[in-house]
């Protein structure tokens, strides 16, 4: 799971991407995320909790909630990320609420209309569908409340490991960032994502190091340090156990 803080609460984000044959595993971030689905079928997991989202359907995810994208077979998306500020208005009411289920059926005008927008995007226009989306997936949603607390704990954790994973990134070093004694950090960190606190740091790790491998000419011993692993061993166990492939496979694939 990795925590995306670019995709933050204070701007005006959109972001928006088409794909197919996808899959992303669990992460999470400070803004919505509309996934569409055109063809096939793909599985979107929310807090645990699986949903099989066919060709017409759409899951909407709240801001961090920790999601992942799985396809098995045949799948076409389209995917938008927006920030809570372009929809200020329903963003606010459910500040402190996440829906029981994340999956609707939007109307198509308004979902090719937000395609269309994508390549051109006009800021009234933008939220105006944005608007018309979220009322159509509030109009058959119902709602928990979601601990503000909690919430504040887990994004200072998930800013932790951004800010720490090229060097000492454990429970201890967190613990004494928060506070918080590392063995209720543990169970906590666990309990929310579903991963160990070192689970999700060689993963938040790997996930750069993606990035490098195919944004840089550096070598890969550099790439492993950079990213936090003290040996070019323990790299390439924990590459091929996350990514299922080497480094140097991954680098070379198209």
């Amino acid at each position: 799971m990795f925590y995306q803080a670019d995709h933050s609460v204070q701007s005006d984000i959109l972001k928006t991407e088409r794909g197919t044959d996808f899959s992303f595993p669990p992460h999470m971030h400070g803004s919505f995320e509309l996934i569409v689905v055109t063809e096939g079928e793909m599985i979107v997991m929310v807090d645990k909790k699986a949903h099989t989202v066919r060709a017409g359907q759409a899951a909407l995810v709240f801001p961090h909630q920790v999601h992942a994208l799985h396809t098995d077979t045949h799948s076409s998306h389209f995917l938008c990320i927006f920030s809570p500020k372009l929809v200020q208005a329903y963003s606010k009411v459910y500040s402190v609420a996440v829906p029981e289920s994340n999956h609707f059926t939007p109307t198509p005008f308004y979902v090719t209309q937000l395609m269309a927008l994508a390549a051109a995007p006009h800021a009234l226009a933008v939220k105006g569908v944005l608007y018309a989306l979220c009322a159509e997936f509030d109009a058959t949603a119902t709602y928990l409340s979601r601990s503000a607390d909690k919430k504040e704990l887990i994004d200072s954790i998930f800013n932790f490991v951004q800010q720490n994973y090229g060097g000492a990134c454990t429970l201890a070093a967190l613990s004494a960032a928060t506070t918080y004694h590392y063995v209720y950090l543990s169970r906590y960190f666990k309990s929310y994502t579903g991963l160990s606190f070192t689970d999700y740091v060689n993963r938040y790790r790997v996930n750069e190091a993606c990035y490098l491998l195919k944004n840089t000419d550096n070598a890969v011993l550099q790439v492993a340090l950079d990213c936090g692993f003290d040996s070019l061993r323990s790299f390439n166990r924990n590459f091929k156990r996350i990514m299922g492939k080497t480094p140097n496979a991954y680098r070379a694939a198209p």
